[in-house]
């Protein structure tokens, strides 16, 4: 039996899961963990918390997941009435206990905190900046462009009255993909670029004892059902929100042109988030229904790659007609772990993440679906391991186009010659991953079943067409097989 690699996932990363809640009844730090708790498939290198309480901020993060970085006497210590969270999958710095967050760095008026989501393709022009400006007693100590937006809104107050002017004013600088939770002494920030390239939601959470209406930013609205707050709206792209005690105010610093990233629908966001005013998980059934249409199968069973490809996996069955089966359990419970198994136990086809069942596989034609292809590393070693159950036919489905261009706005994509498909055509990929046929969604089909326009959304992933342009620098980086100008 062939063995699953545990090392890196052969899946675009996510940069990151933003949090923030001022709600000064409540027990601020406790609502972040669990917010953050329910953003942990955005990001599991590190975790982090800053509270406010008054002029004072607390803060605490550290390397690895949520419930490994808190515990009670921790979250206990962040007293105060508003705080600001984050998950962090690294796509700029590396993966080090200087690079997590939230970004503290004082000011004019008092401490900042961010958590920010995205990624800036003008880094270095903005490091030049701020490096320009820094006081003698100040310096930076990550390799993020998290800490220099930071830096540039500190900067900004000095020419600003307020947080809000400041920040909008900083914004002008970035250019790139920005979701931001911004905590200060006076009341929270959620900002968002004027694409809306990475999502960013409001809640309204109600405390039973008063009137209170306390307000709650979010990267999905998971985070805000996990603590009982209600979504009310999202933050919309080139717009800043300002809450403060049982206040919010909008402000809108750039002309909103929306492209939320597809892939967030996909495969990034929780299926129980709501995007659009429903759950992706119905979308993504849409896909598979979708992916049905364009793409039957002359077989016995559809089957999913869990977890992600489930919803996918139904609406293919439902659109063909084909019963389906879990072919494949998960272990739900495998995280970042520091003990790897010996070289003798990967020979022997341990089994960390994935396991087919071999009395649903064995002389079944099968056809599996999955949200995407990325290296083919896995779905390589998948279609070795039901096979080796005993599937008489593996067929594959992939419910998204083919992925043949590196994302510069916060995804930790490969560079492009890594990209199976940026590189093989969709019958040597087959051949490749040892499956009898292969098909990909078309891009009109993931587009219909959006049920909105195609130029609403950021595709840039599956068509090379990026809404924000990229310095000619930052491209040789990683689009090895396009010709720079």
């Amino acid at each position: 039996m062939a063995p699953f690699s545990i090392a890196r996932s052969d899946k675009p990363e996510e940069a990151c899961g933003v949090f923030g809640v001022f709600a000064p009844t409540a027990e601020v730090a406790r609502l972040t963990y669990f917010g953050l708790y329910a953003l942990q498939h955005r990001g599991q290198e590190s975790a982090g918390i800053a509270t406010f309480e008054g002029q004072q901020v607390h803060l605490h993060k550290d390397m690895g997941l949520v419930s490994q970085v808190f515990d009670q006497d921790i979250l206990d210590s962040l007293v105060g009435e508003s705080a600001i969270g984050h998950t962090r999958y690294s796509t700029t710095g590396g993966s080090r206990i200087v690079n997590a967050q939230p970004v503290v760095v004082d000011t004019r008026l008092g401490p900042l905190a961010l958590a920010h989501n995205g990624n800036l393709v003008n880094t270095p022009q903005l490091r030049r900046q701020v490096l320009e400006c820094l006081t003698p007693e100040a310096h930076l100590i990550s390799t993020t462009d998290s800490e220099l937006i930071a830096w540039s809104i500190a900067q900004s107050l000095e020419n600003h009255s307020t947080w809000q002017e400041a920040a909008m004013a900083a914004a002008q600088q970035w250019q790139g993909a920005f979701s931001l939770v911004i905590g200060t002494p006076d009341g929270l920030i959620g900002l968002r670029d004027s694409h809306g390239i990475r999502p960013l939601v409001i809640g309204v959470l109600h405390d039973p004892d008063s009137d209170r209406c306390n307000y709650v930013l979010a990267s999905e609205t998971c985070a805000l059902d996990i603590i009982g707050a209600a979504y009310l709206r999202d933050v919309e792209p080139g717009e800043l929100v300002w809450i403060s005690e049982n206040h919010l105010e909008s402000h809108h610093w750039s002309v909103p042109d929306r492209k939320l990233c597809i892939f967030e629908m996909i495969y990034f966001a929780r299926p129980d988030s709501l995007m659009h005013g429903e759950s992706l998980y119905s979308y993504r059934q849409r896909l598979g229904q979708q992916l049905g249409q364009e793409s039957p199968a002359d077989v016995d069973l559809v089957i999913a790659v869990p977890d992600s490809g489930v919803p996918a996996a139904i609406g293919y069955s439902q659109s063909t007609g084909i019963p389906y089966a879990e072919g494949l359990i998960k272990n739900r419970y495998v995280g970042r772990t520091f003990i790897q198994p010996t070289q003798s136990m990967r020979e022997s086809g341990i089994r960390m993440k994935l396991n087919p069942l071999r009395d649903v596989l064995e002389g079944q034609r099968i056809v599996i679906v999955d949200d995407s292809i990325v290296r083919g590393t896995t779905s390589r070693k998948i279609v070795r391991a039901l096979r080796d159950a005993g599937a008489r036919e593996v067929h594959m489905r992939i419910s998204s186009p083919p992925v043949t261009h590196p994302c510069f706005y916060g995804i930790d994509t490969d560079s492009q010659d890594q990209l199976i498909a940026a590189t093989k055509t969709v019958r040597d990929i087959a051949e490749q991953i040892g499956v009898e046929s292969l098909s990909y969604l078309t891009w009109q089909g993931m587009i219909r079943a959006t049920q909105d326009s195609g130029d609403r959304f950021c595709s840039a992933c599956f068509t090379g067409e990026y809404p924000i342009q990229i310095p000619d620098p930052v491209k040789r980086e990683k689009l090895l097989l396009e010709k720079i100008s």
